[in-house]
């Protein structure tokens, strides 16, 4: 593994290249339409303007599920409205900040055709999912107690 980390990562082939810039494209195309959706004023339920229906876990239980208010704080965040991003859902910002950082990340990891920074692919995935989905349920435990 040392010779992974002196060559600077994990080894990417090239149909790898391809997705790095396909996933970039991906979530360039999620931040403009969240872009061009108007948040919720309620802090939740943005997505509704897509025709999707409202939480069933909200409409079910009467309280939030870990995700409501994620696609109303990306909604913020991509305007540059931080303060009431996090207010609609904090794991929605860290998702959203680690989402950002991945745009230039593919691009100069598919450019080198190694994986900047990552030596071992699925350990820091597993990582980072696990600290995003930490964050993710910290924010709805603390959303619950609050009422």
């Amino acid at each position: 593994m040392s010779h992974i980390l002196r060559s600077g990562g994990h080894p990417v082939t090239g149909s790898g290249r391809s997705l790095l810039l396909g996933w970039s494209l991906f979530l360039i195309a999620g931040f403009t339409l969240a872009w061009h959706l108007e948040p919720d004023p309620r802090g939740y339920g943005t997505h509704q303007s897509l025709g999707l229906p409202p939480c069933t876990f909200r409409v079910l239980f009467n309280v939030p599920c870990p995700g409501c208010g994620m696609t109303t704080s990306f909604s913020h965040f991509v305007r540059g409205d931080v303060a009431q991003a996090l207010r609609a859902n904090a794991g929605g910002v860290v998702l959203a900040i680690v989402c950002v950082l991945q745009i230039p990340w593919c691009w100069w990891s598919a450019a080198r055709g190694r994986l900047a920074g990552v030596a071992d692919p699925t350990r820091f995935l597993l990582i980072l999912v696990s600290v995003v989905a930490g964050i993710c349920l910290l924010n709805w435990i603390m959303r619950l107690v609050a009422g």
